[in-house]
């Protein structure tokens, strides 16, 4: 019975392997060590975490995108006396127009940004989650907010609207996977 056991375990030793040139062996890539993050950055991570300073730039950057968007949007703007106007008054016009655009445009965009902002990441918070739902909540937050004045028919849809447009783009981004 003891020679059996030998030959199994001499079957189960592997041959020696045939030379193989360098090329046919495929060169494991070089594993980099873990790099820590500095004191800097991870006083920024806490910064940028915090929601307040999160919906303040959120709302700067929205105030920005409107003036950009009303300034676009004005420019296309045509007097309706276009016909009787001098150039020079149809270029004040058009300033004018682009001014107030731009005006109304920055103000909606940032109280937008502010509004989604700090909604989100208050839910977030509140979550412990980073997913898809958290857009939708803020979206819905947001949609309400910004149409609230019309009553709440139109405090309704706009929480639809917006809660489906976010999410929407949230899909669309793939952002939280």
């Amino acid at each position: 019975m003891a020679s059996t056991s030998e030959a199994e375990s001499a079957a189960a030793v592997p041959a020696p392997a045939a030379a193989t040139s360098s090329s046919e062996v495929a060169e494991k890539p070089a594993v980099e060590p873990l790099r820590l993050p500095s004191i800097e950055e991870v006083r920024g991570q806490d910064i940028w975490n915090n929601c307040a300073v999160r919906s303040v730039v959120s709302g700067v950057m929205g105030g920005g995108l409107g003036i950009a968007m009303g300034l676009l949007l004005g420019a296309l703007d045509n007097p309706m006396m276009q016909e009787e106007m001098t150039v020079k008054q149809q270029i004040i016009h058009s300033a004018k127009t682009m001014g107030k655009r731009s005006y109304h445009s920055a103000k909606t965009f940032a109280i937008m940004g502010l509004v989604f902002s700090a909604a989100e990441c208050v839910v977030e918070k509140a979550r412990a989650k980073h997913d898809t739902t958290n857009s939708a909540v803020a979206g819905c937050v947001t949609g309400g907010a910004l149409s609230a004045k019309g009553g709440p028919q139109a405090a309704c849809l706009g929480c639809a609207g917006f809660a489906t447009f976010s999410v929407l783009i949230e899909k669309f981004m793939d952002r939280h996977t």
